[in-house]
Parts: C-alpha cells; sequence; structure tokens
C-alpha cells in the first residue's frame, strides 16, 4: 500500500471515536426475573423487618445474595425494603404479590408529579429516572410531589399502559442487567402510602441504607474468598499472603461495624438512625475498595477474564458502591460527629 492509498489519520480517528461512543443496549437476563420469582414463592422474601430484634440476620441474608450476584442483590434489596416500608407504613394488608422495587432518586431534570387526587388514589404526570429493575419488576414504590411542594410515596403496577419506559441512557458495563431505566407517567394511576415526607423521615429510611451496606459487604466477602482459597494452594507467595492478610483487616473491621450497628437499630427501633448507619457505611465501602484494589493485584488478570462470577462481581461491585455519595457523606458525617455533645471514641 502506497502512501497516498493508506487511510488518512482522521479517518482512523473517527472510526474509533464512532466505536467508542456507540449506544449499548440493556444487558437484560431474564434469569434474574426468574430467580426472583423463584425466591419469592418459596417465600426467601420474607425477611426479620429492621429493628425487630433481628437486623442481623436481615442483614446476613441480603450479604448471602449479593455475594452470589449483585444485580440479583439489586433486585433482591429493593423488593425487600419496599416489603419493609409497607409494612411500615401502608395499612395492614396492602402488600400485593409480584417483585416490587423502591425509586426515590430525584435528580433536578426528572419528576414525578400528582396532579389529581381522589381520598388515596392518585394520578401522576412526568418522570421519574434511576428506575433500577424496571424492565424485570411489577410493582414499586416511588416519591412523588404534590401542589403543595411536597413528597408522598406512592405505589404503582407497572404494567399500566399510561406509563412509558426509556432505556436509551442506559449505558452501563457493571450492573448492566440492572437497567436503571427512567418511566415516564401520562395520568398514571397509584396510591397513596403513608403521609407527606414519610419516606425520609420515618425510621426505616435509614435502616435500609445499612442493608445496602451489608450488599456492598456480601460482594467483598465473595470476592476475596477467592484470594484465600489462592493462599491455601502450597506455592503461595507472601506478596499474596500480605495482600490476604490486608483484606482480612478491612472485612474484619466491616463485619464487627454491620453487627455492632445492627445491635444498636434494634436496641433503638424508633430513633434516628442517621449516625450509626453514616457510619457503617462508611466503614464498609472503604473495606470493600480495600478488598477490589488487594485482591485484584494479587490474583492478576486471570479470574477477570476466565471466572465468571468473579469478573462479574468484579465489574459490578465499583458500580454498586457508588450508592454511597463519597466526599458527599462523609462531610455529612464530620457535621454530624462535630457536633456531638459527647465523642464516641474513647476506649
Amino acid at each position: 500500500m502506497t502512501a497516498s492509498q493508506a487511510t488518512p489519520f482522521t479517518a482512523v480517528d473517527a472510526l474509533l471515536d464512532d466505536f467508542a461512543q456507540r449506544a449499548t443496549a440493556p444487558g437484560l437476563d431474564p434469569a434474574l426475573h426468574a430467580l426472583m420469582q423463584a425466591l419469592c414463592s418459596r417465600h426467601f422474601d420474607t425477611l426479620p423487618l429492621p429493628g425487630q430484634g433481628r437486623t442481623l440476620q436481615r442483614w446476613q441474608t441480603l450479604a448471602q445474595v449479593a455475594g452470589c450476584d449483585l444485580a440479583l442483590a439489586k433486585l433482591y434489596e429493593g423488593h425487600t425494603d419496599a416489603l419493609a416500608i409497607l409494612a411500615e407504613c401502608a395499612p395492614a394488608g396492602f402488600a400485593r404479590a409480584g417483585i416490587w422495587g423502591v425509586w426515590a432518586a430525584e435528580p433536578p431534570d426528572a419528576r414525578a408529579r400528582i396532579v389529581a387526587r381522589e381520598g388515596r388514589e392518585v394520578r401522576l404526570q412526568g418522570r421519574k429516572a434511576w428506575c433500577s429493575g424496571a424492565l424485570q419488576i411489577d410493582r414499586a414504590l416511588i416519591t412523588a410531589w404534590a401542589e403543595d411542594d411536597q413528597p408522598y410515596l406512592v405505589a404503582l403496577d407497572l404494567r399500566h399502559p399510561s406509563q412509558r419506559i426509556s432505556a436509551e441512557g442506559w449505558q452501563a458495563v457493571g450492573m448492566a442487567s440492572t437497567a436503571s431505566i427512567e418511566l415516564s407517567f401520562d395520568d398514571s394511576p397509584a396510591t397513596l402510602i403513608g403521609q407527606a415526607g414519610d419516606y425520609l423521615n420515618r425510621p426505616g429510611f435509614w435502616h435500609g441504607g445499612g442493608g445496602i451496606a451489608a450488599c456492598w459487604y456480601g460482594a467483598a466477602h465473595a470476592l476475596a474468598g477467592y484470594l484465600r482459597e489462592h493462599c491455601r494452594q502450597p506455592r503461595a507467595d507472601a506478596h499474596a499472603q500480605a495482600h490476604l492478610g490486608a483484606v482480612d483487616v478491612a472485612l474484619q473491621g466491616a463485619r464487627l461495624a454491620l453487627q455492632d450497628c445492627a445491635r444498636w437499630i434494634d436496641r433503638h427501633p424508633l430513633a434516628d438512625a442517621e449516625l450509626p448507619v453514616r457510619r457503617v457505611r462508611a466503614v464498609v465501602e472503604q473495606a470493600a475498595e480495600t478488598v477490589i484494589h488487594h485482591v485484584g493485584r494479587a490474583l492478576g488478570a486471570t479470574p477477570f477474564c476466565r471466572t465468571g462470577h468473579f469478573a462479574r462481581l468484579s465489574a459490578d461491585l465499583p458500580v454498586y458502591l457508588r450508592q454511597s455519595h463519597a466526599e458527599r457523606d462523609l462531610a455529612a458525617l464530620g457535621q454530624q460527629v462535630a457536633h456531638l455533645a459527647v465523642g464516641d471514641w474513647p476506649l
């Protein structure tokens, strides 16, 4: 090929740029929905409610599911959180059959609005973003805003034809199959749950935040298991063992923090759990990031490329961890700690 026949670099750049910017469709896995249905039919979704003496058992189950698969955990945690919210805020027996989700993100460009009301029945207009798993579940609890600019929790049936689903913005690789898409409402029916502001003001809001930390822990624990198995081999090197030591320290701290937080919630079921839950989320997030770092450095590329379970957890966990707001959450924690009358640090 002569110089005149060679493809110009500008053309190659354009091809590469087009490829890099290509849209990807949500990688839905039909097996996720089938497994969720199986778990519900076997009543594996009937977890102890938080704050009733068995919060740790609830979190242990969430961690177990997360260690299996984080996309499954996203659906499972949302479903069990919805059932806990309904038990806390809805009339007895309201929880209808099906797989539930909870969507309360409030980006400024997507808001669901209550435009009509008759008793507890309302009509919705607008949009709801970050509707994780909407293509794979049946019902959802969402936050919607009334004319008095107060947020309400409403329950809706996702099969109603007045709702429109858009998955165009979902480009995730990690957590791809959860498809956090956008819903649009056009006079869509829903049912009020509780009173204005109940979603954030109820004690169970922060209890649920601790449950998400348990999911982070379960995935990190599963990843750490691969490193421990590697270090059991006769030819395990000192570097891998050092990485395992660092992982052990991180997980032990996170485990004890989760246990302590669960006990605190059970002792104070109606108290504001923001401070202990913010603390445990920060501890578990840091531990999970430590595990990701050390396990990857110790094991190299092989499990990322040849072990499906490991590869999925490694891709999904960094995305799932971003349910933390990082330094914003730490700043909120620091603000609370600074104003404590008596600190909790003395041994």
